[in-house]
């Protein structure tokens, strides 16, 4: 049995409280066991991190930069079997986990340029004989909490800029699929990682809240569910470091009368139902402007209906299992309960089982139609391959919508009409808005961000990062030979 241990101070530590099995999605089958860190074990990586800490935010950037770009090259070497592990641990295909990798390669990409992005500003005669500039200084040990559904992206929004920038970094993946953390530390060793700089600790709550506690931890990042996001959040708060924590999404598109209706359904099945829904940036409602509802639905029908669900590495699957069992149920019992609230179940797989994987935690595409509002099959996170259909009567009807719900994090529009277009640009209350396109994630070059109960704290991912991992110093010299006496506050 595979055995996933923590990785402190450069070296694999197999200690622990208790064994957690690693279970494959879709077979039901223990394909490892993880070691739960107690609160030595925590100690041990938060003492790593410290005892690396100035060593490592006085080596030159250049130095620094080197070392992200050789991780990045052997990360791209490691694309297949990397792959295969996130596919083995977390059930998505193999084409959806390669395209993780591609994915957290754009946020390597921006690591590599730290010595041009993580630099300050200088102004002469901001006085008499002033000179005034700015420098950037890390902020110290850094941890990131990261969730089940993309093992590797997540953590690579996070640690490769907070390295670049001269920060230590404790990284706490999911315990459901831990694998991918380890294999990345031991990467970023090979790539001349000083031991102590990057650490991965395995755990539950008890774990991360004696990280979050740690005095001598200065920032969190913490990606999963809105609830958990604002614990997070209130608890580093009030430990005195700094805090983004990014929750539950809701993402709406939004279906003009003028939009080819044939696009629109290949997109929102990729969408909805890609990586089984478990990703925050999946469309889980479709709101349609006018009576095109009916002639979409019928369109969702046979796509839907035609999706090959199996498992993850059976060449030819489009949709995999989702991550556990609870999840299925939880899955299973909303589309219920959604139906009992008055919904119409245009296509409901959500209770097929994949022959020869009838234990698997398969949940198949789910299309619902007539939802009431206040069902919670709307109001909260599915996290699955359901997805809602709507209808309002105009433009400003279907913004109201997105509008009143309590989650922003991404919002889309198809249309062929610019003015349309450029007003949902404006009045779409979410952090990421795609405008015929179904997932609105920018380029890592950009930040990933959302709105309202989406995300609490105030600096996104990717390009934003460099923002939270560094913290600024403003410095104002004056080299003349003689000042002389001076009582008031002398102007500029």
């Amino acid at each position: 049995m595979r055995s996933v241990s923590h990785w402190i101070n450069g070296e694999l530590v197999d200690e622990g409280e208790e064994g957690l099995p690693v279970v494959n999605p879709a077979t039901d089958e223990q394909i490892a066991v993880v070691r739960l860190a107690g609160p030595q074990t925590v100690r041990r990586a938060v003492d790593a991190a410290e005892a690396a800490s100035d060593a490592w935010a006085r080596t030159p950037q250049s130095r620094r930069a080197q070392v992200i770009f050789r991780f990045r090259e052997l990360l791209l070497e490691s694309r297949d079997e990397i792959a295969a592990l996130i596919t083995a641990e977390h059930g998505k295909t193999l084409d959806d986990a390669a395209g993780e990798v591609s994915r957290a390669l754009e946020s390597v990409d921006l690591a590599t340029g730290g010595p041009a992005l993580a630099r300050g500003a200088t102004s002469q005669q901001t006085g008499p004989g002033i000179d005034t500039r700015s420098v950037l200084h890390p902020v110290g040990i850094c941890v990131g909490i990261t969730p089940f559904n993309f093992p590797l992206m997540m953590g690579m929004m996070m640690a490769p800029v907070a390295l670049a920038a001269g920060n230590t970094f404790i990284w706490k993946p999911s315990e459901q699929d831990p694998g991918t953390a380890v294999k990345i530390a031991e990467l970023f060793q090979r790539a001349g990682l000083p031991d102590g700089v990057l650490n991965v600790v395995h755990g539950r709550q008890d774990a991360a809240e004696q990280l979050i506690d740690d005095p001598r931890v200065q920032a969190v990042s913490f990606v999963g569910s809105s609830a958990v996001a604002q614990a997070v959040y209130g608890r580093a708060s009030a430990s005195g470091s700094r805090a983004q924590a990014f929750g539950g999404a809701k993402n709406h598109l939004v279906v003009m009368p003028d939009a080819d209706l044939d696009v629109v359904a290949d997109q929102l099945v990729s969408s909805a139902f890609g990586a089984a829904g478990q990703r925050c940036m999946a469309v889980s409602v479709a709101v349609v402007v006018g009576q095109s509802d009916e002639p979409l639905l019928e369109r969702l029908r046979s796509r839907a209906t035609a999706v090959r669900m199996n498992a993850g590495d059976v060449p030819g699957t489009e949709v995999g299992p989702v991550v556990s069992r609870q999840a299925q149920e939880r899955i299973r019992h909303l589309v219920k309960e959604a139906v009992a609230d008055g919904a119409r179940a245009v296509v409901d797989r959500s209770t097929e089982a994949v022959p020869g994987y009838e234990s698997g935690y398969f949940v198949g595409p789910t299309v619902l139609a007539d939802v009431p509002l206040t069902s919670r099959a709307y109001q909260e996170e599915i996290f699955g391959p359901v997805l809602v259909v709507l209808r309002a009567d105009t433009l400003d009807d279907a913004i109201d919508l997105i509008r009143r719900h309590r989650y922003g994090n991404g919002a889309s529009i198809f249309t062929s009409n610019g003015a349309a277009a450029s007003h949902f640009e404006r009045e779409a209350t979410a952090g990421m808005v795609g405008v015929n396109v179904a997932i609105p994630v920018p380029v890592a070059a950009y930040a990933v961000q959302g709105w309202k109960g989406s995300v609490f704290g105030d600096t996104g991912l990717n390009n934003a990062s460099w923002i939270f991992y560094t913290r600024p110093k403003y410095i104002t010299s004056r080299w003349e030979s003689t000042v002389g006496t001076d009582f008031g506050f002398r102007p500029n």
